[in-house]
């Protein structure tokens, strides 16, 4: 039976999470994880907790990085599981606090086992997602290897809970064409874009779409991305300095601060349509509501 363990996914244009059906020795180390995660989360919990005014700040990121990395070496039990799980946890942490301090969010709270059973794997590593068949895909995980998921799943309940749905507008086909080029024109990074072809068409983008519109017929909108990674989502200010780093959104307007695919895709889900001088709504329906609750 499928179990009732989740991983977010980081991806290069979405954050999406996906329903896992993994065997039962794989729990055990999806669990572990969870674990790891959990406790690093409420290591730099305590120790944030126990800051004194006039002994200077807590440790931040790179300092929290530098203690796992002591950690490892003297625990076996950290170092039997995956550093980037165990990093990841500390730098969510880390923005957690920024965004309490920015007024973006409530203070971190303590994480308790059979409750928070959770992680994240973000980043270049983690684009690693293999469709199987029409029904079945699998994710990478560290440590634990291929775990298989149900593509079916995510769209169904998706089509179920939601009267609305947005998608941001790709156009797969055009993203995925031939690195090569042309003898007059040839391709540049050649190796590199045909690694992320293969990426893009292993996820299933274009499917994922075509089973929402399949489920939820007139219920599907397709919003243009355009300066969506740009523009606040909470005040609308848009202008390149917005965009932090390729991870970091950080509003020059109202200081919000947020993942940038999280920034972006609240653009989309809210359907901004925007451009370089205005924002204007794609759709004149309410916003997506749950079905539940409708």
């Amino acid at each position: 039976m499928p179990q009732d363990l989740s991983v977010v996914h980081g991806m290069v244009l979405s954050v999406s999470r996906y329903r896992l059906d993994p065997t039962p020795d794989q729990v055990v180390g999806l669990l572990k994880h969870c674990e790891h995660a959990r406790y690093m989360w409420n290591l730099a919990l305590e120790q944030w907790g126990m800051w004194v005014q006039g002994r200077g700040p807590t440790p931040g990121f790179a300092e929290h990085c530098r203690q796992l990395t002591e950690a490892r070496t003297a625990e076996p039990w950290l170092a039997a599981g995956s550093l980037t799980v165990q990093q990841q946890a500390l730098r969510d942490f880390d923005q957690a606090r920024k965004r309490f301090f920015d007024g973006g969010n409530r203070r971190p709270t303590w994480r308790r086992s059979g409750v928070h059973e959770g992680f994240r794997v973000v980043g270049a590593g983690a684009q690693r997602v293999e469709k199987l068949n029409r029904k079945w895909a699998r994710v990478l995980v560290p440590k634990v290897g291929w775990v298989k998921f149900r593509v079916e799943r995510t769209t169904t309940d998706l089509a179920r809970r939601f009267d609305v749905i947005r998608v941001e507008d790709l156009k797969v086909h055009s993203m995925t064409r031939s690195p090569r080029g042309t003898i007059e024109r040839p391709g540049r990074n050649v190796r590199r874009k045909a690694g992320l072809n293969r990426s893009i068409l292993a996820s299933g983008w274009g499917l994922l779409v075509a089973r929402l519109e399949q489920k939820a017929p007139g219920r599907v909108e397709k919003v243009n991305a355009a300066y969506t990674s740009l523009t606040c989502s909470v005040c609308g200010h848009c202008v390149p300095e917005n965009r932090e780093s390729q991870a970091v959104f950080r509003c020059v307007a109202c200081t919000y601060r947020v993942n940038a695919d999280v920034n972006a895709a609240r653009n989309i889900a809210a359907g901004r349509a925007v451009s370089a001088r205005r924002e204007t709504s794609v759709s004149t329906k309410r916003e997506p509501q749950s079905a539940a609750s409708a």
